[in-house]
């Protein structure tokens, strides 16, 4: 297999929705999306060519939409759905999400809750 390229989409701030609390379905909070993507990017560097390799911007809007969208229960689910999205393009061949809820309702101080999972194209 080619050695494999990152690109990597760190502190992706939307309001979203998400969780088991009444009041975190109808108030929503920040949450945060961390992506790293492993691809060849050797093409696009070669060709210095944006259309062959993924547009982080896009990206962005992509990953934004998905947080700010449907809401689920858990960050373990929200997270599934996140490298889904990643995987939908045919360069990713490993993604990396972290989703962090800073303020996540659990009642005792703590800097960030998060939940990291890594998925691979089969």
């Amino acid at each position: 297999m080619t050695q494999l390229d990152q690109i990597s989409l760190l502190g992706l701030r939307v309001h979203g929705r998400h969780g088991v609390l009444p009041s975190e379905r109808t108030d929503g909070q920040e949450f945060v999306t961390d992506a790293v993507l492993w691809l060849d990017t050797r093409a696009a560097a070669a060709a210095d060519d944006l259309s062959l390799t993924v547009d982080y911007g896009d990206l962005a809007r992509r990953l934004a939409k998905v947080v700010a969208g449907e809401p689920v229960a858990l960050i373990e689910t929200l997270a599934e759905r996140l490298a889904a999205e990643c995987l939908s393009d045919g360069r990713v061949w490993q993604v990396q999400i972290t989703v962090h809820k800073p303020t996540a309702p659990i009642g005792l101080p703590v800097c960030d809750v998060t939940v990291t999972i890594l998925r691979s194209r089969t």
